[in-house]
């Protein structure tokens, strides 16, 4: 049977996508439509367009029932029309709908569907290429081989991948049943054929739907199948299998970090976005969680139980444990962000720190600057967000409030506990706290009033 590796040539026909997105999506349970709940911090719908934006196709069709207006924003700027299925009356006839989006296009079509994001550009390119082969197949369908094959249409196909057959498997005889190749749904076929097929296909079947994989079995041309992994084209109907595909995306993405030269000591537990880039020699302990647009450099040490998202950290630095980069947190080369310090919108010069239980919002710290456990920056009034600047080489001493807008010089140094609101100058000692007074005997004395106190009642 045919392979993906097989079937890579290379396909110079213009390309059409459409790409059904009208299951009401009622296992969700989720007001949310079922394309766009995320992998790995990306709608599945995008994942997809990502994928065949590597094409560079000619149209892009994404076909909806329910929840329009939620995928025409996801995809505002993208290039995608919308096409409508009013009526849930089967795949034939979703594709149908994109009849009019396609209209004077001429050139390949490839089918694929939004609960199904993980399907490579290169399997797409073979499915493409394998349309384009002398023998011209009417279509090209995908095909995998599942561990159970549950309620999958079937596929019987002779050695060369032509088919012989393709059945539902509600409509399935047992025979039928027992074969292991599987449709996936995904197809690709020419525009001259597509239409025109799905206007010969009836609904004669166990549900009364128009079935898209019924344009196989018309009268006249032969049809091909290739086929893939089971992971690839995993659907999501369910927040079960939601989880099942983050867990596929993962597991690859975690082995592609480690052969990139990145080290996960317990990479089961390490998550990463879909745009999480990592440098060589990053060292990732356990349960680091990378949100979108996470790029870390050369170097690197993220220390267990940390979270980093919008986030940029330069070479050498050292995150964690248990810290949290907020977006707009650019730490730099050799910066080190300690236990329980969280960072928002400021930036770390290099070899700064901030190696304990702080905050550090919507601020600049300078080169070599050392900020003391328990310091914060006060950048909220309440109505608007101010700015604290601190200088190359200062340093923050423990328990310190800096409230913003304030900029500490270079060189300074706050003292313990102090609440800093005005400017402190560079190379400057900054004491903002009243002068230690001890009273003798006090305390003794204080124990015993209120011990009396205590007894009388």
């Amino acid at each position: 049977m045919p392979s993906i590796q097989d079937d890579i040539l290379m396909t110079t026909r213009p390309l059409a996508v459409i790409i059904l997105a009208a299951g009401q999506g009622t296992r969700m349970k989720s007001a949310r439509h079922k394309v766009l709940h995320p992998i790995a911090g990306r709608p599945m719908l995008l994942h997809l367009l990502a994928s065949v934006a590597e094409l560079a196709p000619e149209r892009k069709v994404v076909v909806v029932g329910a929840g329009r207006d939620q995928v025409e924003a996801a995809v505002a700027g993208l290039g995608v029309s919308i096409a409508v299925q009013e009526q849930q009356l089967g795949t034939g006839h979703a594709v149908a709908q994109a009849h009019d989006a396609l209209a004077g296009f001429a050139g390949d079509v490839l089918i694929l569907y939004g609960d199904v994001p993980l399907v490579r550009t290169e399997t797409m390119r073979a499915m493409l290429d394998r349309l384009s082969r002398g023998d011209e197949p009417r279509a090209v369908v995908l095909g995998f081989r599942p561990d159970d094959a549950a309620a999958y249409g079937r596929i019987i196909a002779d050695g060369q991948g032509v088919i012989e057959k393709m059945v539902e498997h509600k409509d399935a005889t047992p025979e039928e049943r027992a074969v292991t190749l599987c449709n996936s749904g995904l197809m690709a076929v020419r525009s001259t054929d597509l239409f025109v097929l799905l206007d010969r296909i009836g609904n004669d079947n166990a549900a009364g739907e128009y079935y898209l994989p019924d344009i196989v079995m018309l009268p006249g041309a032969q049809s091909a199948v290739i086929e893939t992994e089971a992971w690839e084209v995993a659907g999501v109907n369910s927040r079960v299998e939601l989880a099942g595909v983050e867990s596929l995306w993962q597991q690859r993405r975690r082995a592609e970090a480690m052969r990139d030269g990145v080290t996960l000591t317990a990479p089961e537990t390490v998550f990463f976005s879909h745009d999480t880039v990592l440098g060589r020699d990053v060292v990732v302990e356990p349960h680091v969680v990378f949100g979108p647009g996470v790029s870390v450099a050369d170097d690197v040490t993220i220390h267990a139980f940390s979270h980093l998202e919008g986030a940029t950290v330069e070479r050498a630095a050292e995150i964690g444990p248990y810290a949290r980069l907020r977006p707009g947190a650019r730490i730099g080369v050799k910066a080190k962000v300690g236990n329980f310090v969280e960072i928002k919108k400021a930036e770390l010069g290099e070899g700064a720190k901030a190696n304990h239980l702080s905050y550090i919002g919507d601020a600049s710290v300078g080169a070599g600057a050392n900020i003391g456990a328990g310091t914060i920056t006060c950048n909220y009034d309440g109505f608007f967000k101010y700015r604290t600047q601190i200088g190359a080489g200062a340093f923050i001493g423990s328990n310190s409030a800096l409230v913003a807008p304030v900029t500490v010089g270079e060189g300074a140094i706050v003292g313990a506990g102090s609440v800093v609101t005005k400017d402190v100058e560079a190379d400057a000692l900054c004491l903002v706290r009243p002068p230690q007074e001890g009273k003798p005997g006090w305390a003794a004395r204080f124990r015993t009033k209120m011990k009396a106190r205590k007894d009388a009642k």
